[in-house]
């Protein structure tokens, strides 16, 4: 556990560190180039770890809360245009504020930019390392009276385009899927039925889909089942229900009430769905079928209802060495072709970033899904143990969601800057100070709402 504590810390505090670098960098690069004074280069907030000055005679500082950055430059103090009578006269051709409106919105803009185009680069660096690797889409199983199976999905069918847009590996679809939470409306997927080869349109009806859920499981609410897991028990949990049962580690559950089991979640949906009810099992246990009698105990679930649990871990099993032949697609880019797609990664999951705050914003989906410092420590610590590809796929997507936050149109943030800048190309003048203040005590309010928010909803995970 402690171990754990310590690897997501320097995990949050590695990829925060790389994500605010980025960002001030950009805004540091560009302001250089137009020819401004930086008089300091920040990363992390509170009282500086290191400081040192550079040849250009920037501070440049590194503090121990890696929580952001900033760079300081001469003619806009604590984030505002200082007086230009305030500053030498050797020196207002290099302060911020003596520089045309179109430098100064560049100079904004490039931090977002930066963490835009280090996205680009992580997605490029992972198609030339390891290409796109993933499973087709075949349903290994559909559950009963799910959406899609009510819909005439079944198992063997191969899922070839989600509303339209092809889909060759479950990440696709997955993707695709997670473009309509909170949505209403319906759902076009065209799949190529088992033992057949055109493909078939199903149409699943969305109802405000998933809107309340803090942990989104697209496939799982539809009824899909990306590949079966043996129902094989591991282990048992101490004075569990399986226990009670006479059920042994080794035990393939083989039928329920009469009704073939083949998969472990097939098993869990029957487990959960009978709180207190007598179920009547078959185990095979090496040569012999051994009959038992479970009755799962009821639990709550994250959503308030009340499912069944019996205290039993699924065995492990390697899903590549258990695929079929032709199950695992790959496709392996260059130098050259990898920047295409790296382009179109970047480009599709900024929009799904952009498109998940709007219905936020207006109601479509939950608000607890707004994640704070403990939940990206945890992530990244995961998929930090999971390996590089996989850490850098995070780490792409939160500088995208750094880069969409920071355009936003809130004072405060890059956005709330442009915002002033566009106003200010309209009206022949910049905004007056009075309404940048306000916008200023605004922009705080809010942001430190979502931060409370968010730092509350890890909380509540970890309650």
């Amino acid at each position: 556990m402690a171990q754990q504590l310590v690897i997501n810390i320097l995990a949050l505090i590695v990829t925060l560190g790389i994500l605010v670098t980025i960002h001030e960098f950009g805004h540091f690069w560009v302001a250089r180039r137009c020819g401004v004074k930086v008089l300091r280069f920040s990363i992390g907030f509170g009282k500086a770890v290191k400081t040192w000055t550079g040849k250009d005679g920037t501070e440049y500082v590194i503090a121990p809360i890696p929580l952001g950055g900033y760079v300081k430059m001469l003619g806009q103090e604590d984030g505002t245009i200082t007086d230009e009578n305030s500053i030498p006269d050797s020196q207002k051709h290099m302060s911020f504020s003596s520089k045309p409106l179109w430098q100064r919105m560049a100079i904004v803009a490039a931090g977002p930019f930066a963490n835009f185009l280090l996205a680009i680069a992580v997605f490029w660096l992972i198609n030339v390392m390891y290409g796109l690797n993933g499973t087709a889409p075949v349903l290994a199983n559909v559950v009963n009276d799910s959406p899609a199976y009510s819909a005439g999905l079944r198992a063997g069918d191969e899922v070839v385009a989600v509303d339209g847009v092809q889909t060759n590996i479950w990440q696709q679809v997955t993707m695709q899927l997670l473009n309509r939470l909170g949505e209403t409306g319906e759902l076009n997927i065209s799949a190529i039925p088992a033992g057949e080869t055109s493909p078939r349109d199903y149409i699943i009806l969305l109802q405000n889909w998933q809107s309340d859920s803090s942990e989104p499981n697209p496939l799982g609410s539809l009824g899909f089942v990306q590949y079966e897991i043996p129902p094989i028990i591991e282990g048992l949990v101490p004075g569990g229900a399986a226990e009670s049962a006479g059920m042994l580690p080794g035990d393939r559950i083989v039928a329920v009430d009469g009704e073939p089991v083949t998969g472990w979640v097939q098993w869990v949906q029957l487990v959960r769905g009978s709180p207190e009810l007598t179920m009547n099992v078959v185990v095979q246990r090496e040569s012999a079928a051994v009959p038992l009698t479970v009755v799962p105990q009821s639990s709550v679930a994250e959503d308030g209802s009340t499912i069944g649990v019996i205290g039993a871990y699924v065995q492990e099993f390697d899903l590549y060495a258990s695929l079929p032949e032709g199950m695992l697609r790959e496709v392996n880019y260059n130098v050259f072709t990898a920047v295409g797609p790296a382009l179109q990664e970047t480009w599709d999951k900024s929009v799904f970033v952009l498109d998940s705050i709007k219905k936020m914003v207006v109601g479509l989906i939950s608000v607890k899904n707004i994640n704070g410092p403990i939940t990206i420590a945890q992530v990244a610590g995961e998929t930090a143990s999971y390996g590089l590809e996989v850490y850098l796929g995070f780490l792409a997507i939160l500088s995208i969601s750094l880069g969409v936050l920071n355009l936003l149109p809130i004072p405060v943030l890059d956005g709330g800057h442009l915002l002033y800048y566009f106003i200010e190309a309209i009206i022949r003048r910049p905004v007056p100070e009075r309404i940048q203040a306000m916008g200023l005590q605004l922009g705080l309010l809010l942001i430190s709402g979502i931060m409370v928010l968010a730092v509350y909803n890890d909380v509540s995970r970890l309650l």
